[in-house]
């Protein structure tokens, strides 16, 4: 038999537990899964959190759950969720661990997965040597000589090349912008540093190996010349895709960015009933918007279910 609920959200981070808190105040019956996969599970401090401040993510999780159990109608169910449609009746159906669950209404906090580059090492070093926001990461290497960003995919283009460099500049002296072999670019990105001067530097070789140094986020690359730099970090926001494919099965709208078109101000997606939040439906990835969005599908989600209980028109 399925477990029925109203409220069916799907991810338990930032933007799932926050709509999870909006829900909440309408008494609806909800369960959120929780996969236990996070974007941010690497990290170990939280920033631009008020209150929150290099705090760990993972106790942010755990007070937040906490929180909810004086209410009494939201479960947690730990389990990746492999199959989510909807049915003629109209109900959605989600199914994980040989269970299934049914709900009036679903929120889609299912978060993205960073793609990393072909560069070996690169795994190794991210987060603990490899920033991909200088807002999350970064201050606390305030006072080194230089610090590298890496143009490769999403940064593969002056315009963000330099608007991350000038961020390291914030806590850096100098900055070199590797091109990873890319000369075009590297011309490029000559010709705007000559227009209009900054402490940077470009280079162009070819990266064989990334490596993380012992001291602090430092980090040693290694190119095809067999030279090497020791950077204090390097700063690079690869490429991301949708972590996992409900909001595909439901059939909803994505856009050229791979984030789930949504609709605001209740972030609705294309199929009405299904609600999205966080990074999983818009670019700007970081906690703070997906607190932000996910109080919003906490708010959209029961007042469509409000509204159709008396066979009434929801405002949206």
């Amino acid at each position: 038999m399925a477990s029925e609920y109203e409220v069916l959200i799907f991810g338990g981070g930032p933007a799932g537990l926050s709509a999870a808190a909006s829900v909440v105040r309408q008494d609806h019956k909800t369960v959120l899964f929780d996969s236990g996969n996070y974007r941010n599970s690497l990290s170990k401090h939280m920033h631009t959190m008020p209150s929150w401040d290099h705090e760990d993510p993972q106790a942010f999780r755990e007070k937040s759950v906490k929180d909810f159990e004086r209410y009494g109608s939201i479960t947690m169910e730990k389990v990746e969720i492999e199959t989510l449609k909807q049915r003629e009746d109209g109900l959605f159906e989600a199914t994980g661990g040989g269970r299934t669950w049914t709900g009036k209404k679903v929120i889609l906090a299912t978060g993205v997965e960073d793609i990393y580059p072909d560069i070996p090492g690169y795994a190794e070093c991210w987060v603990s040597g490899i920033f991909h926001c200088l807002y999350c990461h970064g201050w606390e290497e305030k006072g080194k000589p230089s610090a590298g960003m890496l143009a490769e995919g999403d940064t593969a283009a002056v315009v963000p090349a330099l608007h991350f460099a000038r961020q390291a500049l914030r806590m850096v002296d100098q900055v070199t912008l590797y091109t990873n072999g890319n000369e075009q670019l590297a011309g490029e990105l000559k010709a705007a540093l000559d227009a209009a001067p900054a402490p940077m530097t470009v280079n162009s070789k070819k990266i064989t190996k990334l490596v993380k140094a012992p001291e602090r986020a430092r980090i040693t690359l290694h190119f095809d010349d067999e030279t090497s730099i020791t950077e204090a970090f390097l700063a690079h926001k690869p490429k991301t895709k949708l972590r996992g494919n409900l909001a595909q099965q439901l059939g909803c709208a994505i856009s050229p960015m791979q984030t789930v078109v949504v609709n605001p101000p209740f972030n609705q997606t294309s199929i009405k009933g299904v609600f999205a939040a966080g990074d999983c439906s818009s670019p700007m990835q970081t906690v703070t918007s997906a607190l932000n969005s996910g109080t919003c599908t906490g708010g959209g989600a029961p007042l469509q279910i409000q509204a159709e209980t008396y066979n009434q028109r929801a405002i949206f």
